[in-house]
């Protein structure tokens, strides 16, 4: 009898941890539409209005591992319940705000709420789902994830011309409380990863060195690179659209969302890719010199709409498809029982790398050259490449023999 894709247990444990992970994402990429209604309402320069998003994903990675050790120690459900809801209010807060130190202060608060999501939500999924469905349901895990992603500024920018941004928030955030409500509720089939104490501290103590090694290092800093390139498009697409092209916000925040969506229909792609090979590192390369070429394409040249959202949907495609090859790469890289410890300071990256970049893009677009913006974004992507071609040579020279005596 031919076996079903999810039991219906998975079916439930993967649909709430899911809806958590969509709502993460959702609340990450709701606030760049509002920017502008921001700047004529609390008179802040695009350099203030990336200091909110700064903030959120500094605190989230500041946060992440010392958070991931509480998860651990006393229990994954309770602080997925809590960080969900105080994501869920904050975003609530900032329609209520009425000084920008405020949305400061809140965007950091969301951040912290934000950093529990992904030590919960794997320690949970690792216990919960049998370990012939565990890659699945991490895939499904990443697909719902970016359509929050994806579905963030249409839904804002939507709701700000029907109601206005004050209200949209308030409604946006409150949408929260019904998740937060239907996890906590459904909470008892979250089973958390069982763990070995002894065992645990014993691999802990003779690994940690691992994690400075030149590979792992290199891949950190790709990730981190990477996450500063897609940093410019996600958090200021919308604007520099608006500004530097003459769209319209409504069809700014589309091309925003055909970019994510390309991004996610690559994701699927590339999984496929790195079942199907080994030469993870030749694809990452190829797929994002093509995302890069195509988004120097939209900088550097003045296009019509229609051909900019296509090179953006071509750059996002191209772009998602090297992911799963490059968090093979990662995987590769991590001896056996050493998996989780490189992932989670590996990813680690993603958030140190989106924390920095928002402001400095705010600058340049403060300065009057929004374009820049996007060219900066394919440079970095090409010199992420750099950092990945380290690791492969350092675990190359780590795999290769020593030389006989």
């Amino acid at each position: 009898m031919r076996e079903a894709f999810f039991s219906r247990r998975d079916t439930r444990v993967n649909a709430l941890i899911g809806t958590g992970h969509f709502l993460s994402h959702f609340y990450a990429l709701c606030l760049p539409p509002v920017f502008i209604a921001w700047q004529r309402a609390f008179g802040v320069s695009y350099a203030e209005l990336g200091l909110s998003v700064a903030l959120m994903a500094a605190s989230t990675a500041l946060a992440q591992t010392p958070v991931g050790i509480l998860v651990d120690r006393y229990g994954a459900r309770p602080f997925l319940v809590g960080g969900a809801l105080l994501m869920a209010l904050s975003i609530t807060a900032m329609g209520l705000a009425t000084h920008y130190w405020q949305i400061v202060a809140l965007a950091l608060l969301s951040g912290i709420g934000n950093s529990v999501i992904h030590p919960a939500d794997y320690a949970i999924l690792s216990g919960s789902i049998g370990r012939e469905r565990l890659g699945r349901s991490f895939a499904f895990h990443t697909f719902v994830g970016y359509i929050g992603f994806a579905a963030a500024p249409p839904a804002t920018a939507g709701l700000m011309l029907l109601v206005g941004w004050r209200e949209s928030l308030v409604l946006i955030g409150l949408l929260g409380i019904p998740v937060v409500a239907l996890i906590l509720w459904q909470s008892a089939i979250l089973v958390e990863e069982a763990h070995e104490p002894k065992a645990r501290e014993k691999k802990s103590l003779g690994g940690a060195g691992l994690l400075l090694t030149r590979p792992i290092l290199c891949l950190c800093g790709f990730f981190m690179v990477s996450a500063m390139a897609t940093a410019g498009i996600q958090s200021w697409l919308i604007t520099i659209l608006h500004k530097a092209h003459g769209m319209t916000l409504a069809a700014a925040s589309s091309a925003l969302t055909f970019y994510l969506v390309g991004s996610l229909c690559g994701i699927l792609a590339g999984g496929w890719v790195a079942d199907r090979s080994t030469r993870h590192f030749a694809y990452v390369a190829l797929l994002t010199c093509g995302g890069a070429a195509l988004l120097f394409l939209v900088g550097l040249g003045p296009l019509a709409a229609a051909a900019t959202v296509g090179a953006l949907a071509g750059a996002g495609i191209l772009i998602g498809t090297s992911r799963t090859p490059r968090d093979m790469m990662v995987k590769e890289a991590a001896p056996p029982g050493e998996v989780g410890k490189v992932f989670g300071f590996v990813s680690a990256g993603l958030s140190l790398g989106s924390a920095i970049m928002p402001v400095p893009y705010g600058f340049l677009i403060d300065s009057g050259h929004p374009n820049l913006v996007i060219v900066c974004v394919a440079g970095l992507l090409l010199t992420s490449l750099l950092f990945a071609a380290g690791a492969r040579a350092g675990a190359r020279r780590e795999a290769a023999p020593a030389p006989a005596e």
